[in-house]
């Protein structure tokens, strides 16, 4: 399979984090040359973030980092922060959000671990 026998795959990368290097090396391996979005550089828009969970069929909630963030110190962990609040808080501090996230012709998921990229081509 080439690279252009996959349309429209799409990477939320942070190349400093392990799974997301190995889910996009997968990608690779696999003959699909993905989009790389580097999203600590390019951000988020709250209306992206929101399409993203609902594609993935997650609430929001699944896709806030906790670990090595500033979720817990924004209030953020707390149950009754409603998803305005939190695509608000995720599109201002990229780093709020779990990676990799990945687009892909059978919808999207959270890539972690990297393998679960394989149901989206």
């Amino acid at each position: 399979m080439g690279a252009n026998a996959v349309p429209d795959v799409v990477i939320y990368h942070n190349p400093a984090c392990g799974t997301s290097r190995n889910t996009l090396a997968l990608l690779r391996e696999k003959g699909v040359e993905p989009r790389v979005v580097e999203y600590l550089k390019a951000g988020w828009t709250e209306i992206q973030l929101k399409s993203l969970a609902a594609r993935a069929g997650v609430p929001l909630r699944a896709l806030l980092r906790t670990r090595g963030t500033p979720a817990e110190a924004l209030g953020l962990t707390a149950t009754d922060v409603g998803e305005d609040a939190l695509a608000a808080a995720m599109a201002r501090e990229p780093i709020l959000v779990e990676r990799p996230l990945v687009e892909g012709p059978r919808g999207v998921a959270l890539c972690r671990p990297a393998d679960k990229v394989l149901d989206l081509i």
